[in-house]
């Protein structure tokens, strides 16, 4: 089969796939933002995952991108790679799926492949987007095209842990599409793969995949809320803990993103929709949910316990990104401990050398360009990500940026000297 792929979606998993991807085959990029499409055409990926180098090796690959669905008409593999995001009663939103479904099947010909990437509750595939893709394209699965679902695990900011470099979960729905499928990306996947047996069976495995992971941080979370009530640091008890050699090694935490503070939900949905309330996984939910509040109500402690005054203080908060070293910031729940802080009249300002500076005329988000240091301005301060610029403030950094009492308040466990940590 000549691959001609098609790439829907270009953000955080779909322009580093296409880019490798584009290495062995004809790659065409489709994505509706047409801004985004501007830059990448341009040389310029803002979300970092692609330099500048790569995206001037992508270019001359002959990577091209779009935002017109009938320039990739011609092509005979589709990889879907929209997001899948939750609405605000925490509800998989299928959205974006559904439209490029719709789009795909309306182009759709004889023979060809729909790769689904996106994270879904087992059966999305077969039981939503295919009878779109059918009605759509008048064609008839498994007889005119095929599907096949191969779960995104990117790791955002993650240089090390790139595309290929990842072992991808493979399958298809018929077993000669899930060996084509599972072929084309072993072309590329160093790593390897594994082929699953069925698309229901890769899509369950890639749920549970971050809802583990949520599971777990959210122990960490609630002993490190137990140990806080003990008087007792919490990071030293996970130092001595992590001494034993199959003690998982995690760190209490805020949960954001776009991956695990969302994928369980869409689990939970499915089996709520089949009469059976997952309530480990739903209180997992919750208590990583309440970590923001209190991180707040723990900075408004140390100010009232400190005699400055609550209404009016100034707080400034280190990082508002879902994660360290990375742009993204959706669904960060640093957004969470600002409103919370805000509603005491608190003047929050947010300092986050990794957003770029287009997206930071966020509503009600007072971002400032650099640290006023010296300037002795700020009641207290919320160290809310991990940047690896910010591990290197030192105390007499944070000393000059504090009025009266250095009030820090350390979530990522990574300042020397602070007055609590999570």
């Amino acid at each position: 089969m000549n691959s001609k792929i098609a790439v829907i979606g270009l953000g955080y998993v779909g322009l580093p796939l296409a880019y490798a991807f584009s290495e062995k085959y004809f790659v065409i990029g489709l994505d509706i933002n047409e801004d985004r499409i501007l830059e990448l055409n341009r040389g310029f990926d803002r979300t970092l995952e692609l330099n500048n180098k790569q995206m001037e090796d992508a270019l001359s690959n002959g990577l091209s991108f779009t935002a017109e669905l009938n320039d990739v008409a011609t092509c005979n593999i589709y990889i879907v790679t929209v997001p899948t995001p939750i609405n605000e009663e925490n509800e998989p939103d299928l959205t974006p799926l559904i439209k490029s479904s719709e789009s795909i099947g309306s182009i759709l010909k004889k023979d060809d492949i729909v790769i689904y990437e996106s994270t879904v509750y087992p059966g999305v595939t077969e039981d939503i987007c295919v009878p779109i893709l059918e009605k759509s394209s008048g064609l008839i699965f498994n007889k005119d095209f095929f599907a096949g679902y191969s779960p995104e695990r990117i790791n955002p900011g993650d240089k090390n842990h790139t595309v290929t470099k990842i072992l991808k979960i493979t399958s298809g729905s018929t077993l000669e599409t899930a060996h084509k499928v599972d072929k084309l990306y072993k072309s590329i996947i160093t790593a390897g793969t594994h082929l699953a047996p069925s698309i229901k069976v890769a899509e369950a495995a890639k749920v549970i995949e971050n809802t583990q992971r949520d599971v777990n941080i959210a122990l960490m979370n609630e002993l490190a809320i137990v140990f806080d009530l003990m008087d007792i640091n919490t990071q030293d008890v996970l130092a001595a803990a992590r001494t034993k050699w199959n003690f998982i090694s995690l760190s209490p935490g805020l949960v954001g993103g776009h991956c695990i503070g969302v994928d369980p939900y869409y689990l939970t949905y499915k089996a709520q929709s089949l009469g059976y309330t997952p309530n480990l996984i739903l209180n997992a939910r919750y208590i990583n949910n309440s970590m923001s509040k209190l991180i707040a109500d723990k900075t408004i402690k140390y100010i009232v316990k400190s005699d400055k005054k609550l209404n009016g203080a100034n707080i400034l908060v280190l990082g508002i990104t879902f994660k360290e070293n990375c742009p993204d910031i959706r669904n960060s729940k640093v957004f969470d401990i600002i409103n919370e802080l805000s509603e005491f009249e608190c003047n929050v300002e947010v300092y986050d050398y990794w957003l770029d500076k287009n997206i930071k005329n966020i509503k009600n988000i007072n971002f400032i360009d650099s640290l006023p240091f010296n300037s002795h301005k700020y009641d207290a301060i919320v160290v809310a990500v991990g940047h690896d610029e910010f591990k290197k403030l030192t105390s007499k950094q944070f000393y000059g940026l504090s009025k009266g009492e250095v009030i820090v308040i350390d979530v990522k466990g990574i300042i020397e000297n602070f007055t609590w940590r999570l």
